[in-house]
């Protein structure tokens, strides 16, 4: 399973095949805009406030689509999941809803059924071609630390940011404008969230120079599909970080995703410190 997911990643991700980079139809018709669009969602509490036992991390999680891939493929696939299985398109998906049933996802008939639902979006998961990029802070080895960070979602954003930057280079669209889309969080946080952000850019990053990013706001109850794709794997990464002995067929899928050290013939393996790094 985890070598066809490889050779199916190798068309559109592979540095070493067929790379993209500046060849792009995108790039080739003059935009100043890079080939990739990145959806951005978190799980667990940011703060150091309180610290939940049972879920004693902070996860932030990028998902690097292909626009033209993501809107040809991955959009069409979560359209007709939904039409069939809420007969509209305006339901959004919620990891958390999903998981307890709650919400629009209270309808289930019985366990079963559940599991049905669950399977068949795993599948879009699982054959969906993106690049994860996450950053996993556990709070447990933090709270020992004399200077704790001020914000953990800023802190992940910095780690995750740095790796992007790498995956871009290795596209050759380091220098072209990649927008970045999160969710709105409340006026504060999405302000706070935004000068860091801008700040990061700037200059305050592992290269020491201006990072062509842009961050795109999006309202929590829009209909964003790559909102809601990362939304359902960030929970996975953080519960195999709690739990890593526990089988999570989730995290599994998403092994193959992680951007890598050697590109995407190493899929699956090489992700630490790359695609998925943890703080402390």
């Amino acid at each position: 399973m985890l070598e066809r997911r490889r050779e199916e990643q190798l068309g559109l991700f592979a540095a070493e095949h067929q790379p993209l980079g500046k060849t792009d139809d995108a790039v080739q018709a003059g935009s100043r805009d890079s080939s990739y669009v990145v959806y951005v969602d978190e799980s667990g509490d940011h703060s150091m406030v309180k610290v939940d036992a049972n879920y004693p991390v902070f996860v932030l999680a990028f998902c690097v689509f292909h626009k033209k891939y993501y809107s040809e493929n991955v959009v069409p696939a979560v359209e007709k999941f939904k039409f069939r299985h809420f007969g509209h398109d305006q339901v959004v998906l919620h990891e958390r809803e999903i998981r307890m049933g709650s919400g629009e996802f209270n309808f289930f008939r019985n366990r079963e059924h559940h599991q049905a639902f669950i399977e068949d979006l795993t599948s879009i998961i699982d054959s969906s071609n993106f690049i994860l990029i996450s950053c996993v802070v556990d709070k447990t080895k933090l709270a020992g630390q004399k200077e704790l960070p001020e914000n953990l979602y800023h802190l992940a954003l910095g780690q995750c940011l740095d790796s992007l930057y790498d995956f871009l280079k290795e596209k050759n669209q380091e220098d072209l404008r990649t927008h970045i889309v999160v969710e709105c969080r409340g006026h504060k946080e999405d302000r706070d969230l935004e000068l860091e952000f801008r700040r990061i850019c700037d200059s305050a990053n592992r290269t020491g120079g201006r990072l062509p990013y842009n961050i795109v706001f999006a309202d929590k109850k829009a209909n964003a599909h790559g909102l809601q794709l990362v939304d359902l794997v960030a929970r996975p990464i953080g519960i195999h970080t709690v739990r890593p002995h526990q089988s999570n067929r989730a995290f599994d899928i998403l092994k193959a995703k992680f951007y890598c050290e050697g590109g995407r013939r190493t899929a699956g393996a090489g992700y630490e410190k790359f695609g998925l790094k943890r703080y402390p």
